[in-house]
């Protein structure tokens, strides 16, 4: 089974890729932000006799690379694709944006994928996989009132073509993404109205079509071609783009929210919800009695404060643990951190948060 790692797969774009990758037959390796998101995610495709396994991480942590990689070979002994969904925006001017929020939209949209496509460049040389990097339209037509993120997406143009002119000849393939307006939180998560909601498309097709391109893995791939047309005659015309935008800035959406409008950041950025042991274990129920692992042996690891290690883990449980417990005793272990029994320190080790009857 091929297997590829999806980012930003909490919500819009990337959970959509997560589902219809699952569907077509690909192992997942979901990474995101919020635990709780991911999780429900990983419990559809469970559901529909797919796999997927979890990472609640900030790709933009030294050591986010790794564990992304890591986990996926660990899970799957191989990566064949990788779709770099994860984004971030900011309203604001160019000059009046802080110091972290040009750093965030930087990080995110150019060096995390820069990081993470690096250190899977083995597993993409050995199954001459396949690249997807998200661009939009403003990397061609920049607007105002995006702040950084404009060029951060120019950014990412240019780091997709360059791979995949330096890729070519290990046989990995790289696609940019132009996804056109996209029915997805990412604007409003900005206090920004986003493109009026009769140009947006929804997640779900792009999705589509990144699946189908995994089949014929074209260098770029234009999601909405009349929107990317547009955007190719205000490239060519700058003076008339300048025109449209002051006079027309809800085409792109970067007018405010109202504040009766604006998300809520407890709403956005979702806390694993209280859940029993027993819960957090039910998708991977089968799984546990297959490798007889008992769910009175994962309640006993949950001792406030105390560290867990992987190998000791599978050791204590196992014995001698193979390459199948080994990676049983990691599901444990992520679907208890989703379940906020655990917190993570890196890829080998968890702290406990709380016991079971906590």
């Amino acid at each position: 089974m091929k297997a590829m790692i999806v980012t930003g797969a909490s919500s819009g774009i990337g959970h959509a890729v997560a589902l219809a990758a699952a569907k077509a037959g690909y192992a997942i390796v979901a990474v995101g932000r919020q635990a709780a998101l991911l999780e429900k995610l990983s419990q559809q495709i469970h559901a529909s006799g797919g796999l997927c396994a979890t990472l609640s991480i900030d790709l933009r942590s030294p050591n986010a690379a790794t564990a992304v990689v890591s986990t996926a070979i660990q899970r799957y002994e191989r990566i064949d694709a990788i779709v770099h969904a994860a984004g971030t925006a900011a309203a604001g001017t160019l000059l009046t944006q802080t110091d972290m929020q040009l750093s965030e939209q930087w990080e995110i949209h150019v060096l995390a994928p820069l990081r993470l496509t690096r250190e899977a460049l083995p597993a993409l040389r050995a199954s001459r996989g396949h690249v997807f990097l998200f661009g939009s339209g403003v990397a061609a037509v920049p607007t105002p009132g995006l702040g950084a993120y404009p060029a951060a997406k120019a950014g990412v143009r240019a780091v997709a073509t360059q791979l995949r002119r330096e890729l070519r000849a290990d046989k990995i393939d790289v696609t940019y993404v132009d996804p056109g307006a996209v029915d997805t939180p990412l604007m409003e998560r900005a206090n920004l109205r986003g493109p009026a909601k009769k140009l947006r498309i929804t997640p779900e097709r792009v999705a589509e079509r990144i699946v189908r391109a995994l089949r014929y893995r074209p260098s770029r791939l234009k999601v909405v071609p009349w929107q990317s047309a547009a955007v190719s005659v205000g490239e060519m015309l700058p003076a008339v783009a300048d025109r449209v935008l002051s006079r027309m800035p809800h085409i792109v959406g970067t007018m405010p929210l109202p504040a009766t409008e604006a998300p809520n950041e407890e709403v956005v950025v979702e806390k694993p919800p209280a859940r029993t042991l027993d819960d957090a274990l039910a998708p991977l129920k089968r799984r546990l009695e297959r490798v007889r692992l008992s769910r009175d042996f994962v309640a006993s690891l949950l001792i406030p404060g105390a560290t867990l290690h992987l190998t000791e883990v599978a050791m204590r449980w196992a014995g001698m643990p193979n390459k199948n417990e080994r990676a049983a005793t990691r599901e444990v272990l992520e679907a208890l951190t989703a379940a906020g029994y655990l917190e993570r320190i890196d890829n080998e080790r968890w702290i406990v948060r709380k016991s079971e009857g906590a």
